[in-house]
């Protein structure tokens, strides 16, 4: 561990932290828009005009949150060159965990052997992703931990309802994890985080019924009450308009202007909302990542996602100024800045 202050000790130093490695995974089943045309009254015009979306990854029966998130954070810690026994913290991201209790955090600790971390669920829908490496960053920050793990996954096709055409055709599965460390090179770095929430959105993105408010029953069944329900104007709205607020703001508190950004990189929800945001920060296409066409809204895996794509393709290199966004129900809002450190 690097000489600093303990954590509990007013006059402790925060650490410099990096994100050291990015892994990820989606499940090897394909769903078109083509096939979603024989589900559903859709098309694949209508579908692309609205969305950008082509195809989506869908789990099999199987298949759990904790799944896709133990293969994402078993390719991490490979690329960051640590063990299991090296993470002293997790948190992963998730709308869909395997159950209540416990947490999809511990199962994914189980299976990866992380027998020295402790870890927990983070319920933040759209922003999981950036919410959990938040967190995480703390923890190394702090001086309690010297690596941890931040993860995104879901499963949204299993609270998607099939019968509805206006929320089946968004979504799909998939898991990215990301471990932070102790920065090598102080410059090359997580600089800040900015996020909120704003709960008189809530009703706009929500699954009515499974928790203590509306428990299950043979009613919220019949009703189709335990699948995703979308206001999907007023999301629309809300996630451009707070997307380009939350990214001036961080950007204005760094001394920072859009052209300094190298990579933008929001939440993959919607093409037209990632562009409208983009137009509205005077980001240039080029700068912007967008591969919601292959993957869908995988929820909390759509950053790590998209990042993945900027590695593979060259588009993200190490010293570049990265600007993330996600905008998620609750309402949620997030954003990081971040000097990518390999």
């Amino acid at each position: 561990m690097n000489d600093t202050t303990r954590a509990g000790d007013p006059g402790r130093v925060l650490r410099a932290v990096q994100i050291s490695s990015l892994g990820t995974y989606v499940p090897p089943r394909v769903l078109t828009n083509s096939q979603l045309e024989q589900m559903v009254d859709t098309s694949n015009e209508w579908i692309l005009k609205r969305t950008g979306i082509r195809e989506r990854h869908i789990a099999d029966d199987d298949v759990a949150t904790s799944d896709l998130a133990v293969e994402a954070a078993l390719q991490a810690m490979a690329g960051a060159g640590v063990t299991a026994a090296d993470i002293g913290f997790l948190v992963v991201g998730t709308t869909t965990p395997d159950t209540f209790f416990p947490s999809t955090a511990c199962l994914v600790q189980d299976r990866i052997g992380a027998t020295h971390a402790w870890g927990f669920d983070l319920g933040a829908a759209c922003s999981g992703f950036t919410y959990a490496v938040t967190t995480a960053m703390q923890m190394v920050a702090s001086g309690v931990h010297d690596h941890a793990l931040a993860i995104g996954a879901d499963v949204m096709s299993r609270i998607i309802d099939y019968q509805d055409r206006t929320t089946c055709v968004i979504f799909g599965d998939g898991a990215g994890a990301v471990v932070v460390s102790p920065a090598v090179d102080p410059e090359l770095r997580i600089l800040d985080f900015a996020h909120e929430v704003d709960g008189s959105g809530g009703p706009a993105l929500r699954m009515p019924a499974g928790g203590s408010r509306l428990p299950a029953s043979h009613e919220t069944v019949d009703q189709r009450l335990h699948y995703v329900h979308q206001d999907g104007a007023a999301v629309f709205k809300f996630a451009v308009r707070k997307t380009s607020e939350i990214c001036r703001r961080i950007l204005d508190r760094n001394g920072l202007r859009a052209a300094d950004v190298d990579l933008f990189v929001s939440h993959q929800a919607n093409r037209r909302i990632i562009m409208a945001a983009a137009g509205q920060l005077h980001l240039p296409e080029e700068k912007v990542v967008i591969n919601i066409d292959r993957f869908g809204n995988t929820t909390g895996a759509t950053i790590p996602l998209a990042l993945a794509d900027a590695l593979a393709d060259k588009r993200l290199k190490k010293g570049d100024l990265v600007l993330l966004a996600s905008v998620g129900a609750g309402f949620t809002v997030g954003a990081m800045l971040v000097r990518w450190a390999y």
